[in-house]
């Protein structure tokens, strides 16, 4: 009897959905076989405008809730079907193109605004009231056709006096609870007041409330819980935090005592062209927690790099001197997995005692891996705070503070500072405590699937970059860092997560600020990313990517060569067990010293020569438009090179837009990779110059060179191919170049265990381990690369023009030397460069005609290492010792 009363008022309520007004009807809980509870398969893109693949039905209405009521009684407001999906009726939505849309028949914009701070469905149903399908609504689009604006959110000063300003469109209502401290009650409660047409709820304060905390208190409706509740939570721009984000601060960054001695005055001048960048990667921690020349409070933390006496810094300043100019730090941002209060940080204990190939030092950090002081901090939890665990006190402005000494001492040591940005997801999303957006505007920040279930497919809660809010966003956070930090460029985590037309967005934005008005010259600022193409979005499936592909395309923002890389290295990242033995590259012995896996047969020697030609490629800038005789003896455009059919290794239109790197901090080290693919026997002195062939590469190649902290030191990780959460122990980088790192037990388990009786066995053999010697051999090679780079603009061609002009390669063809790549790069003054790289186990001999008479180059001449220093020019011919890099200068005439 129940329920055909409420099939009749259902069927007198959607009567106006047939002809044409709106009513009430009761909301019924959607039958199981309709929709599943909290899905969300139709789209509001716009004001009017709603798309659906409505099952059924003779009509399709849109249920929302009536004005001052929650749950039971909803309005029901006609949809009209106006065509399909497409790019003309709404552009920007590739991913529905041919759903069904329709038009809600006269939505006002004050109307829509008060529907979305309520549940709000759509329904398929019959004549008579019976509901065919019903299914909850994706708010992205219609929010940003409603509310997308360009105001000042966060805290914001006017002559003292703070204004704080939050985003929350769908909110019912926003409170701001202020605090004097860190910890108790909240001193005051005040109610925010919205602007309709923005969405953005402000307050203005006292001068008084400069460096007190608050919190807002936020009543919104929550989709997937089906009611309003009321979020305590922290402010997405908050600017400063206490001890583990529990509250944000107020501060004012243009406060003299946030401001270290020296920092009005520091402007840090940028290379004038990217090619002229070279770019270590480094993490904050690695750097100084078990650097016994760092105060003990100082180590781990920001301020290790203002204590400009010790063994790091005067590594990085040696560096700096050969070359590098940049130092990209991991996520600096503040994180949500690491423990912020430094006295509550756990450690192992001693593992020193363990062998070489024990489970036992990993057990131990698997016990503490979630208290101790490590992580990657690829989990942001507020994007433009600085990370507290990395400051000696968490609370306060300590953060701020040490965080501006830190660049500003790599800044007067000669090197700027790159941030790792993180914009592609966030450590959690809907109700979660970590979760700051979603519990703000739920259903917005985050990437929805076609059932509104959050995407997943960065490893955490993506985000939807694509909304103008979290664009918006993502250019205000790192105007921040760039104007009040001063940093020198920024890297994008995953960024073909993003689309292109938000990278140039963000570029076209940092090139507004000025060395003179901001201390920064925005027009030099180095944009670079990881441009892989995987995902919810792959293949431009909802917009145009920032893949490697797209960002090549003229835009000068860089992307990650893997190609490159895995040509060096051999084989791929996700090779496992006895596949990562098997596959040898050119740096590592693939036919030229094969180990126990391979025989140096027909086949290895053409995959080696398909290889050569990929570093050739790689040597050339990957830039499509350049030539070159293949392996067969075709002449083809990088561009045309595409093996198996993918996207083609000649895949920039500049030089700046390639990445060019043979280790990072994903994945194995490169010694670690070689400690797999190089023979067994090989020895120390081999595995240093392995090593060191790969280093040049890099380094000596047209692009952007990057290397990874501790890549010229042989560094190792004891074989963990994913050491985000591994603490300090896998993670050693030691500057007193005492140890690299190998052979501190079988890495953790969780990531490594399918490689574990693999790696017993390499871990306990002791043939591959090194020693000072050797790192410091590896050292002093890199430093000698870097010198010879900046020490002729023919290996930091600026355009793909004067790369295919002056860049040209020998020993070519199906006749060429296996293992060897001789380059020579041609200047208008007559300046002439040869190098050779030398990847065999002999020493080679190679003529070919060249303009008069050459030297090996005066940095190789006094190299450290004697090998090299026996190359020579002599009887119209280049000899080059095995295993090295040459590099030879012509002489005037």
């Amino acid at each position: 009897m129940i329920a055909q009363v409420v099939k009749m008022a259902i069927a007198l309520a959607l009567l106006p959905a047939l002809w044409g007004s709106s009513s009430a009807v009761p909301f019924s809980a959607p039958d199981a076989a309709v929709s599943a509870a909290g899905e969300a398969r139709a789209h509001w893109l716009a004001r009017d405008l709603i798309a659906w693949n409505a099952p059924g039905g003779e009509a399709i209405v849109l249920l929302t809730d009536r004005p001052g009521v929650d749950g039971g009684a909803a309005a029901s407001h006609p949809l009209q079907r106006i065509g399909t999906v497409d790019d003309r009726s709404v552009p920007g939505v590739p991913h529905l193109r041919g759903m069904p849309l329709y038009r809600i028949a006269g939505a006002s914009r004050a109307e829509a605004r008060a529907w979305l701070k309520g549940r709000v469905r759509v329904a398929s149903v019959t004549r008579d009231g019976g509901i065919v399908a019903e299914t909850g609504v994706q708010i992205g689009g219609v929010l940003d056709d409603l509310y997308a604006n360009d105001a000042r959110l966060g805290v914001h000063f006017d002559r003292g006096t703070p204004t704080i300003a939050l985003w929350a469109p769908t909110a019912r209502k926003v409170r701001l609870l202020l605090f004097d401290g860190p910890s108790g009650a909240p001193v005051a409660t005040s109610d925010m007041v919205e602007d309709p047409a923005t969405g953005v709820w402000r307050i203005t304060g006292a001068a008084d409330w400069n460096r007190r905390y608050y919190l807002f208190e936020v009543d919104v409706f929550v989709p997937t819980l089906g009611r309003v509740v009321t979020n305590r939570v922290t402010d997405p721009y908050s600017l400063n935090l206490s001890t583990d984000s529990e509250r944000s601060q107020i501060v004012n960054l243009d406060d003299p005592d946030l401001q270290p001695t020296g920092w009005r005055r520091f402007a840090r001048a940028l290379p004038e062209a990217p090619e002229d960048i070279v770019i270590s990667e480094l993490h904050v921690r690695d750097f100084s927690i078990g650097d016994a020349t760092v105060p003990v409070s100082h180590r781990g933390t920001y301020l290790a790099f203002a204590d400009v006496t010790s063994a790091g810094m005067r590594h990085l300043k040696r560096m700096a001197k050969a070359g590098l100019s940049h130092i990209h730090l991991l996520p600096t941002y503040d994180c949500a997995t690491v423990p912020e209060d430094r006295r509550r940080q756990k450690s192992p204990p001693v593992l020193s005692a363990f062998g070489p190939a024990s489970e036992r030092q990993q057990a131990a950090i698997a016990k503490i891996r979630d208290s101790d002081g490590y992580n990657w901090c690829y989990d942001p939890f507020h994007y433009i705070a600085p990370e507290g665990s990395y400051a000696t006190s968490a609370d306060g402005t300590a953060r701020i503070v040490e965080f501006r000494r830190m660049v500003l001492a790599l800044g007067q040591s000669d090197l700027a500072v790159v941030l790792d940005v993180v914009f592609n997801h966030t450590s959690a999303a809907g109700q979660a405590r970590t979760s700051v957006l979603d519990r703000i505007v739920p259903g917005y920040y985050q990437r929805l699937d076609e059932k509104g279930a959050v995407a997943t497919s960065t490893c955490c809660a993506n985000t939807a970059s694509e909304r103008a809010m979290m664009q918006k966003l993502m250019i205000d956070a790192m105007l921040i860092w760039a104007r009040d930090y001063k940093v020198g460029g920024f890297r994008f985590d995953l960024m073909g997560h993003h689309s292109r037309a938000t990278i140039l967005a963000i570029r076209d934005r940092l090139r507004t600020l000025t060395l003179a008005r901001d201390g920064v010259d925005g027009a030099h600022l180095y944009l670079y990313g990881e441009g892989w193409n995987f995902g919810e979005i792959a293949n431009d499936a909802r917009f145009v990517q920032a893949t490697q592909r797209h960002m090549g395309e003229g835009t000068g923002v860089g992307t990650f060569n893997d190609y490159f890389r895995d040509a060096i290295r051999g084989g791929g990242y996700s090779d496992s067990g006895l596949g990562i033995v098997r596959s040898q590259g050119f740096a590592n012995g693939l036919f030229t010293a094969p180990n126990a896996e391979n025989k140096g047969s027909g086949v290895e020697r053409a995959a080696l020569l398909e290889l050569s030609d990929r570093i050739r490629i790689g040597l050339a800038g990957s830039v499509g438009d350049f030539s070159l005789t293949m392996r067969d003896g075709s002449v083809r455009r990088a561009g045309a090179v595409a093996p198996g059919g993918g996207n083609p290794l000649g895949y920039v239109s500049d030089p700046q837009e390639t990445i060019n790197y043979a280790e990072a901090h994903d994945n194995e080290t490169l010694f670690d990779i070689n400690a797999y693919k190089l023979p067994r026997t090989t020895s120390r002195e081999d595995r240093m110059r392995a090593q060191n062939l790969a280093a040049s590469l890099i380094l000596l190649a047209q692009g952007v060179p990057f290397l990874h902290a501790g890549q010229e030191l042989l560094r190792s990780k004891s074989l963990d191919r994913n050491s985000h959460d591994s603490g300090d122990w896998f993670n050693l980088l030691d500057y007193s170049m005492r140890s690299n790192g190998w052979g501190r037990g079988l890495p953790l388990q969780g990531d490594n265990a399918a490689n574990w009786p693999v790696q017993r066995l390499l871990l306990a053999d002791r043939r591959i381990a090194v020693g000072p010697a050797e790192i410091a051999g590896a050292e002093a090679h890199v430093r000698e690369m870097l010198a010879i780079r900046r020490s002729s603009p023919l290996f930091r061609l600026r355009t793909a023009a004067e790369i295919t002009k002056r860049l040209h390669f020998h020993n070519v063809g199906p006749t060429q030397e296996p293992g060897l790549i001789v380059m020579s790069l041609d200047g208008d003054d007559g300046a002439e460069l040869v190098v050779m790289f030398n990847a065999t186990r002999k020493p080679i001999r190679f003529a070919f005609p060249a303009r008069g008479d050459f030297r090996l180059h005066p940095v190789q001449q006094a190299s450290a290492d004697r090998r090299v220093r026996t190359a020579s020019y002599r009887d119209g011919a280049f000899h080059a010792p095995a295993l090295t890099t040459a590099v030879f200068v012509a002489q005037p005439r």
